[in-house]
């Protein structure tokens, strides 16, 4: 399960933050072009299923999914970018490194498993950023983003994989910030010390592209998380309690 942002903007249509698996992948996940491979779907346990997809949820909400304009990624993983598919109106933004890193020559095992060409590569509308910008709470911020409001941020947080980001988005309350797979447990953040399962911890390492920089990004992350609380709040990708706590409106 990867845990998407859906954002109405005034102007600018509806903005999703990630997209999970599509309905191909839930459709046809094996078929030649492999949109996932099997290895990959036994190691985290994918659960197929068309009504958690971006574009049924969407249309749960009472949204047409033809408004949504923007789709903004945080890596384009197999399980963060299947469903681009579904928004065929939508522009994508994402970091070039990221996209160089995933259409570009895939080395070592996980390279090869990670990405699957087969989810985007039918797809043009493109919108690259190099990860240079302004400061924001102590990191790089990509501003201005093509179409978007500037109240949206990519926010550079490699390790996970080369381009990885965090999107930050701005909002009465605060910031909130999707930090996409820079960390995976909830006990990562909001204290003074990583607590996180041996499990969730093994994945991790084996995934990252950069242990130094995943770790050091973990931990300005962390330290945002406890000194910055009252103005910024973030979630990840997969963690159960943090989205049960959002979907709840009591975000943690």
């Amino acid at each position: 399960m990867c845990h998407c942002l859906l954002i109405e903007t005034p102007g600018h249509g509806l903005v999703l933050v990630d997209t999970g698996f599509g309905l191909q992948d839930v459709r046809h996940p094996h078929d030649p072009p492999a949109r996932m491979t099997r290895f990959m779907r036994h190691l985290i346990n994918v659960r197929l299923r068309e009504e958690e997809t971006a574009i049924r949820q969407i249309e749960r909400l009472g949204f047409d999914p033809g408004e949504v304009r923007q789709i903004v990624l945080t890596h384009m993983d197999f399980d963060h970018a299947g469903g681009l598919e579904d928004f065929p109106k939508a522009t994508i933004h994402v970091l070039d490194r990221e996209f160089s890193a995933a259409t570009g020559p895939q080395r070592g095992f996980f390279a090869r498993n990670r990405y699957r060409p087969a989810q985007w590569d039918a797809l043009d509308n493109w919108r690259r950023y190099s990860g240079q910008g302004e400061p924001w709470f102590g990191f790089e911020a990509v501003r201005d983003l093509e179409g978007l409001p500037p109240e949206i941020l990519l926010v550079p947080l490699p390790g996970h994989t080369w381009g990885h980001a965090g999107v930050a988005v701005q909002h009465e309350a605060g910031w909130m910030l999707h930090a996409g797979d820079a960390y995976f447990y909830h006990g990562e953040m909001r204290h003074s010390q990583r607590r996180c399962t041996p499990g969730l911890r093994l994945y991790q390492t084996l995934l990252d592209t950069s242990r130094e920089d995943r770790l050091a990004n973990q931990a300005r992350l962390r330290a945002l998380s406890v000194e910055r609380a009252d103005e910024v709040r973030l979630f990840c990708a997969h963690d159960t309690l943090e989205f049960e706590r959002w979907a709840s409106g009591q975000p943690l």
